[in-house]
C-alpha cells in the first residue's frame, strides 16, 4: 500500500440512550451519525450493542428484524449514502429469514449504502455471577459461524461483539488475516464493566497491535438491564485515546495507521512467535 493508503481515518463512536420506542431508536441514532459527520468531520461511525431495542432476551424476538430489508438495515444504508461515509451499525437483533432463528447481528455499511459486512455475535453471553448478574443470550439466540472484516481507506478492520472481546482467539485470527483495527459493539454490565471493559480493550489492542473500538450504550439506571458505558478507542501501544463516561456522547478519534506500522515493527511479536510450538489458526470447517 502507498503511504497516503495508509494515512488512516477518523472515527466517531455514538454512545446512544436506547429505549423502549423503537422508531424513536433509530431517528436519534441517525441524527447523531449527521452530526457526528457534519460537526466533528467523521469518516467512519460506528453504533453500539442493540441501539434500537433495550437490551434483554425478553426483547429480541418483538424487535429482531431481517437483514437488508428491515427499517434499521434500510436507515442504516441510507444515511450512509446520503453523507458518503462507512457505518458499522452497532447490532440488532436479526430475524433469519431462511429459517427464523435470531441472531445479535452486526452490519457494516459502504459510502455507496451498500451492505459490506454481515457479523454474528459467535461468543453468546451466558454467565452466572452469583450476588451479581445471570444472563443466557442462548435463551433467544443463534450463535454466528464465522468472522467478518471490511476494508476503509486502506486499513482492513475485524468485527467482533461484546462477549467476543474475552476470546482472544478470535482477535488473533484477525491480526493473522492482516487486520489493523477491531471493532467491538458491546454492552457490559455494572459488574464486570468497571473490571474488565478497559482491561479487555488494551488486552486485545496489545495483543494484536491493532487499534480497538468498543462502543457501549449510555447508561440508563431504570433499565432492566445497566450497561457500564465508557465507550472508547484504543492504540496499537495499549494506550486509552478516547473515552466515553456513562452518559449520552459521541467519541471521535483519529486512526494513524503509520501508528500500527511503527508498533509492529518496533515490538515485532508475529514474526517472533514460535508456530513450530503453538499456533491460533481458525479451522476449517
Amino acid at each position: 500500500m502507498n503511504r497516503m493508503a495508509r494515512a488512516g481515518f477518523r472515527i466517531a463512536l455514538l454512545q446512544l440512550k436506547v429505549g423502549a420506542d423503537k422508531a424513536q431508536n433509530i431517528e436519534n441514532a441517525l441524527a447523531k451519525i449527521r452530526s457526528a459527520v457534519t460537526d466533528k468531520g467523521a469518516r467512519v461511525v460506528a453504533l453500539p450493542e442493540c441501539f434500537n431495542s433495550p437490551y434483554g432476551t425478553q426483547h429480541f424476538p418483538a424487535y429482531a428484524e431481517e437483514i437488508p430489508s428491515g427499517e434499521t438495515s434500510r436507515s442504516l444504508a441510507a444515511i450512509a449514502k446520503e453523507l458518503g461515509i462507512y457505518l458499522i451499525g452497532g447490532t440488532i437483533p436479526e430475524k433469519c429469514r431462511t429459517d427464523s432463528k435470531l441472531y445479535n447481528t452486526c452490519t457494516v455499511w459502504s459510502p455507496e449504502g451498500s451492505l459490506l459486512a454481515t457479523y454474528r455475535k459467535i461468543h453468546l453471553f451466558d454467565i452466572n455471577i452469583p450476588g451479581g448478574i445471570t444472563f443466557r443470550e442462548s435463551d433467544v439466540l443463534t450463535s454466528g459461524s464465522k468472522l467478518a472484516t471490511v476494508a476503509i481507506d486502506g486499513a482492513k478492520v475485524g468485527l467482533g461483539i461484546c462477549y467476543d472481546m474475552r476470546f482472544d482467539e478470535l482477535a488473533r485470527l484477525y491480526r493473522n488475516q492482516g487486520c489493523d483495527m477491531l471493532i467491538y459493539p458491546g454492552a457490559f454490565n455494572m459488574k464486570t464493566g468497571p473490571l474488565h471493559w478497559e482491561l479487555l480493550a488494551r488486552g486485545r489492542a496489545n495483543d494484536t497491535q491493532s487499534y480497538v473500538a468498543t462502543i457501549s450504550p449510555a447508561r440508563d439506571p431504570s433499565a432492566g438491564y445497566v450497561a457500564w458505558g465508557h465507550s472508547m478507542v484504543v492504540d496499537p501501544w495499549a494506550k486509552v485515546v478516547a473515552e466515553a463516561n456513562e452518559e449520552e456522547t459521541t467519541v471521535v478519534a483519529d486512526v494513524n495507521l503509520q501508528t500500527v506500522d511503527e508498533v509492529r515493527a518496533q515490538i515485532p511479536i508475529f514474526s517472533q512467535r514460535r508456530t513450530d510450538l503453538y499456533a491460533t489458526n481458525a479451522l476449517e470447517k
